[in-house]
């Protein structure tokens, strides 16, 4: 079973029972520390296990710094245990959440998925350790914990390395407008991203206009619908290129995400959002739309979350947000394969609640 990473395959790619046997049921502290020095553990749930085991397995290993990944080569494992693990991936074309379908490209989306996970390691542990304590938090919590991690990822060796490779771009011109359009119709308000020409690429100026955008509803229960939606041609194309690498000191940036989160304000007033997304969702514009109580999108758009390769994790709430709609194994895979999906999935999985053409048109008809 797969083939890519063979260091890692050939120490995890067994069953609950013989990982146990090996860790002597989690007694054998050599036998343990050389399974976590890896960053990903494959567990075989394609030969027969037993449930007793794998809940053990899953009760030793779920607060070690490891992705704990399940493979089934026959489809679908019916069994509760199988929550224990981070990611569930099975060969059906077609399987019902929590499993992520591959079809005949299991062993080649297996090792994908390792590799990407070897590349990043303390980013991908970092994201499966956030969505599980997710889980158990409120959303605002949850954005709390993910803006740690975040922070703490951005002192490390990963993300300095992506720094300093990244080719050298010219920085588009700050604006000196309104990067976020807020119009009132009745009793319905619409919010615009009006960065078109950066594909509303997400900075701290367009956070802080939309966490004052979301106050403003929280406090005027007179606003019964809100609209957001995005002006040019993507939503949102995630973090502001630019300002990367210019955030003040870690535990400073973390209390400034604190005090002006755009994904709690949003999570307040959920109930009144609807979301309009097309083109490119990126980081977050993936993160604040799953917020919303309904989403709307193009059946063109594509949906990613590249966070993982640059040495980070989601952090624009995203750890609170998707694994609320599409659950925390397969939130798990989206962030860590780094790989989009599109329209289809997305509604497939419930990351967006409907497909509709006309969104682009309800867009250009409110703009004139």
């Amino acid at each position: 079973m797969g083939g890519g990473q063979a260091g890692v395959l050939m120490i995890a790619a067994q069953t609950p029972s013989a990982l146990l046997e090996l860790i002597a049921d989690g007694l054998d502290d050599t036998a343990l520390d050389s399974l976590t020095s890896w960053p990903a553990v494959l567990v075989d749930l394609t030969a027969p296990f037993t449930t007793s085991d794998l809940m053990r397995l899953a009760q030793i290993l779920g607060t070690a710094p490891v992705v704990l990944l399940g493979v089934s080569e026959n489809g679908v494992v019916d069994n509760p245990a199988v929550l224990g693990l981070d990611v569930l991936l099975c060969s059906s074309d077609a399987a019902p959440a929590p499993w992520v379908a591959c079809g005949s490209a299991l062993n080649e989306m297996v090792d994908s998925l390792v590799s990407s996970i070897v590349a990043s390691p303390d980013a991908s542990i970092g994201l499966t350790q956030l969505l599980r304590v997710s889980e158990q938090s409120s959303p605002a919590e949850a954005v709390v914990a993910e803006s740690w991690v975040y922070s703490l990822l951005q002192g490390g060796e990963h993300y300095s390395t992506w720094l300093a490779g990244r080719v050298s771009r010219t920085a588009k011109p700050r604006p000196d407008h309104s990067v976020v359009l807020v119009e009132r119709s009745g009793d319905e308000l619409r919010i615009t991203l009006n960065r078109p020409e950066v594909h509303n690429a997400y900075g701290a100026r367009m956070r802080d206009e939309l966490v004052e955008a979301f106050r403003l509803v929280d406090v005027d229960q007179t606003i019964t619908r809100v609209v957001l939606c995005g002006e040019g041609p993507s939503f949102c194309s995630g973090g502001d290129l630019d300002e990367f690498g210019t955030a003040p000191a870690p535990v400073e940036a973390h209390s400034i995400r604190t005090r002006r989160n755009a994904g709690i304000a949003l999570s307040a007033i959920a109930d009144r959002v609807e979301v309009h997304v097309h083109g490119t969702c990126v980081g977050a514009g993936v993160e604040l739309p799953a917020f919303a109580s309904r989403v709307v999108a193009h059946p063109s758009t594509t949906f990613l979350l590249p966070e993982i390769s640059m040495g980070l994790v989601p952090g624009a709430g995203g750890t609170s947000s998707i694994p609320r709609r599409v659950g925390r194994h397969r939130a798990a895979y989206f962030g860590l394969s780094g790989r989009p999906i599109d329209a289809t999935t997305a509604l497939a999985w419930g990351l967006i609640d409907s497909v509709e053409a006309q969104v682009l048109e309800q867009r250009k008809d409110t703009n004139g």
